[in-house]
């Protein structure tokens, strides 16, 4: 396993993060594993050097949080594993049980906390940006969590590259903590990051952990134009309303005629290519299957020339903003 600083902070991450959405309870999604499926990667991942755990309270309501936290206290040591979670989503009913008011914040990482099993939170992030509440009530309630202890560094997640740059700007105006990451979405077949998020991000020392760098598993083929689909490839519906134009297909057409050539899988090309690009740190993956787990680790050894970096990129067209 590989290890790079998390944009320019001292912290250092395995440059694969295994994503914890897929762990929790099958009734918040039906591609969820329970816990007794789900413990068996947290062993693999620490077996294979993954030191890079990501979560959110919202992840089946907070069952995610729950099984990671049992996990990570029964295969490793604490000090050794860094533990990422969010703030954001509607956690209940009531009208501050979801955004990044200060109170929300408060009440959200306590619960997360308890849940966790931990004492403190390694990468705080908040999930999406808040349109209602004051950017600089935000970021000082999110450096007092520094302060206090109860977190050590805090993370942003999708949004517009201006609402990222102006929640930096306010904690430099302010003396407050600056996010060291961005978890933003961005794959072979959404690269519009590239435009503003990404330049940003490498200009201002920010490191980027993509989510759903295999796009919900488009690039590993859960969903083919012929009509062949996965599970989750059938019931994801949020996947379905992203990734879907002939374009998309081109491009995913293009990662499995790569990976026949070197005799790899897709998920390892499409990885791969993450991997390489200028500013990612590490990917966060989501492994339902064992084999995933092993796509994401084997793509480190994948050596993509510029050429095959060409012609995976070449059939991509211009799509809307999606994902948040």
């Amino acid at each position: 396993m590989d290890y790079i600083r998390l944009g320019q902070s001292g912290l250092k991450v395995s440059r694969i993060a295994l994503g914890c959405m897929t762990y929790g309870d099958p009734q918040w999604r039906d591609w969820v594993l329970d816990e007794e499926h789900s413990r068996p990667f947290f062993q693999r991942a620490l077996e294979a050097g993954i030191n890079f755990f990501d979560t959110a309270d919202v992840y089946s309501l907070g069952v995610s949080e729950e099984i990671t936290g049992r996990a990570l206290r029964d295969f490793a040591r604490r000090d050794q594993v860094i533990i990422a979670s969010k703030v954001h989503s509607p956690m209940g009913d009531g009208p501050n049980d979801r955004g990044l008011s200060r109170k929300h914040i408060m009440d959200a990482v306590q619960a997360s906390l308890k849940r966790l099993g931990t004492d403190y939170i390694d990468l705080y992030q908040i999930h999406r940006f808040d349109p209602q509440t004051p950017v600089l009530e935000t970021m000082t309630a999110l450096h007092d969590l520094v302060r206090l202890g109860m977190v050590r560094y805090i993370g942003a997640s999708s949004m517009y590259a201006y609402q990222f740059a102006k929640m930096q700007h306010t904690a430099d105006l302010h003396g407050l903590t600056r996010f060291i990451s961005m978890q933003n979405h961005y794959n072979l077949v959404y690269r519009e990051e590239e435009r503003e998020m990404l330049p940003l991000c490498r200009e201002d020392g920010v490191g980027v952990i993509p989510w759903s760098p295999l796009a919900r598993g488009f690039l590993a083929g859960n969903r083919r134009q012929d009509g062949g689909q996965t599970t989750r490839g059938k019931s994801d519906g949020f996947s379905q309303s992203m990734y879907r134009t002939e374009s998309d297909y081109a491009v995913q057409q293009r990662v499995a005629d790569v990976a026949g050539r070197l005799g790899v899988t897709p998920a390892q090309v499409a990885t791969a290519w993450l991997l390489a690009q200028p500013g990612v740190s590490a990917p966060i993956i989501g492994a339902s299957k064992m084999s995933h787990l092993d796509d994401a680790v084997a793509a480190l050894e994948v050596q993509l020339s510029p050429e095959d970096l060409q012609s995976l990129q070449e059939p991509y067209k211009p799509h809307p903003v999606l994902g948040f």
